[in-house]
């Protein structure tokens, strides 16, 4: 740990010098880098593109240090599910008649087996598990956002400071955020938000075709990652793009323009939007109006979802994990009460805050005012305001809830940092140098969490669940193919769950399975009698207990290791959902 805290304060003096020593030795070198970093940043498009493939670089640059995640949480392994189902070549894959020895967490099974959850963060996993792992999916989504970041800001504020949101961006959700080392994070929804108020910035100036089948694709993108707070986000826009449309027009040409350039197309899109998740849900679902998150909610929980709504009678469940979140975790964690609705406000205002606003953007704080008064930002600051309301609003929290918003939140940090730049004192740029201070402060924190392999700062969601990873990499490298029966202590953390599975069962070379009850497991060992069964206790506390074995009275099958059997180490969980 100490030779990572030495390499952090050396990048850091070596950066401050840079940055900040040419104000007060009268260097004109500074200079003349703004005038190259501006001459650059005038390259529009140039700009976007060599942002995204510097995000990519960064983030492989520091694999020795953070590697290739591991997924952990119940969410990653259901966004896995839906990518090798769209690898395979379908939406949904049919019920196995043995089912219940696989339900988990975020699963349905019933009518189909599918993700609970939108398609379009499991469309960018199957383009990386296509090219070679789903990460890689997650890196694209993750370089797109930032990219997609500066392309909506060029249409707001000057270039060079929209390339400077980018960077920001980058730093804080592209090395070692969970939004960059997980398979859950929000990068695709923030795409989708940045490619919306992008579009509507170049629309009030020019009302192309083109941008208006850019606002949505975007609207597509949130409708298929974060459909409630898509929904909350776009009202703004929707409100702003009427008051364009019947706005005063100089000839009747331009609302030829507004009508056949902007609203049909818009109108067409979304008509093609509707079409696509209405065949989605019927293939998941059965119900081209039923959305698949919906029908898990209505199947699974009984607790509410939004602050106002009451809890449902208690339901039994199948096994004791599912007991144990739905009827134990989910339904003390919120009551309809008014100190528990201002605990969980207080929660979200110290989570969001932290995540989305670095400790050096705080030195920004006394610029709000002049924000508020900028007229540039009203439509921005609008939807940040009724965008924050509309999660505040829904009992779950987590960052990527509030990902549409985060082309918005660093619109308006970069738009204080311009505010900001413009203070002198003495005839010396006090401000300038305040926004560089921040930047390197940005900078060396993200550096120091790098070389200290940590995501997020006291977040275990990070770690992965690298015990079960390694058993299972060891059992793909075995011949045959392998049944694993996990059994559960009654002490079992439910927001560690080791029952996961891809698309195929039945092929597959290693299945993940409960262990259920003697009936069910005789049904499960004679459907997959060509399968070595083996058994895991991951709950026990003593090494011996928990290593893999196999499992006590199922027919052995010859395994030939091709390394001594793995251990299985201890996981902790995080208490979130």
């Amino acid at each position: 740990m100490f030779p990572d805290k030495i390499y952090t304060l050396i990048g850091l003096i070596l950066f401050s010098s840079v940055a900040i020593l040419p104000f007060f030795s009268g260097s004109s070198v500074l200079h003349r880098a703004e005038k190259s970093v501006v001459r650059f940043t005038e390259r529009r498009a140039f700009a976007v593109c060599v942002l995204f493939f510097a995000v990519i670089g960064l983030r492989l640059a520091f694999l020795p240090a953070l590697g290739v995640p591991v997924p952990r949480i119940h969410d990653e392994f259901s966004y896995l599910l839906m990518s090798d189902t769209f690898a395979h070549g379908r939406l949904a894959n049919p019920t196995h008649p043995l089912w219940i020895s696989f339900e988990t967490m975020f699963v349905s099974w019933i009518p189909t087996y599918s993700s609970m959850y939108p398609p379009a963060q499991g469309l960018f996993l199957m383009i990386g598990q296509l090219l070679g792992h789903p990460w890689i999916g997650v890196l694209l989504s993750n370089a797109a956002m930032c990219a997609l970041i500066v392309w909506m800001l060029q249409a707001w504020i000057p270039p060079r400071w929209a390339f400077l949101a980018g960077v920001i961006t980058a730093l804080q959700f592209s090395v070692t955020s969970y939004w960059i080392n997980s398979y859950w994070g929000g990068a695709v929804a923030a795409a989708g938000g940045a490619l919306a108020l992008g579009a509507v910035g170049r629309i009030r100036r020019a009302g192309r075709l083109r941008d208006a089948l850019l606002l949505g694709l975007g609207l597509g993108l949130l409708a298929n990652t974060r459909p409630y707070e898509g929904l909350v986000f776009c009202i703004p826009m929707a409100v702003y793009l009427l008051w364009w449309m019947l706005g005063k027009t100089k000839t009747r040409d331009d609302l030829r323009i507004r009508s056949g350039q902007v609203l049909l197309p818009l109108l067409a899109s979304m008509i093609l939007l509707g079409s696509f998740m209405a065949y989605y849900n019927w293939r998941l679902t059965g119900n081209p109006l039923l959305f698949p998150h919906v029908l898990y909610t209505d199947t699974y929980y009984t607790s509410p979802s939004f602050l106002w709504q009451d809890p449902k009678p208690p339901l039994h469940y199948r096994n004791a994990q599912l007991e144990g979140l739905f009827n134990g975790w989910s339904r003390d964690y919120y009551h309809k009460s008014w100190a528990d609705a201002r605990r969980l406000t207080q929660e979200k205002f110290v989570m969001f805050g932290s995540y989305f606003f670095s400790q050096a953007e705080w030195l920004l704080l006394p610029i709000v005012p002049f924000l508020l008064r900028d007229r540039k930002m009203r439509l921005l600051l609008v939807t940040l305001l009724i965008g924050a309301l509309g999660v505040f609003t829904v009992v779950w929290g987590h960052p990527h809830y509030a990902a549409p918003l985060t082309a918005v939140v660093f619109a308006l940090v970069v738009q204080a940092m311009r505010h900001l730049n413009t203070i002198r004192m003495k005839g010396r740029r006090i401000g300038a140098l305040i926004v560089r201070v921040v930047v390197v402060i940005l900078f060396t924190v993200t550096l120091d969490r790098a070389l200290q392999h940590t995501c997020d700062i006291n977040d275990a969601r990070c770690t992965g669940n690298v015990a079960r990873a390694e058993i299972e990499d060891e059992l793909n490298s075995t011949p045959g193919k392998h049944l694993v029966m996990v059994r559960y202590n009654k002490s079992h953390d439910h927001h560690v769950e080791w029952v996961h599975n891809g698309a195929e069962i039945d092929s597959a070379k290693v299945l993940w399975a409960r262990d259920v009850d003697e009936a069910q497991n005789e049904r499960l060992f004679a459907y997959f009698k060509d399968r070595q069964i083996w058994l895991i206790r991951p709950d026990e506390v003593d090494p011996k207990l928990r290593q893999l074995k196999i499992y006590p009275g199922a027919a052995v099958q010859p395994v030939r290791w091709a390394a001594a059997p793995p251990h299985q180490a201890t996981s902790s969980g995080d208490g979130r959902r």
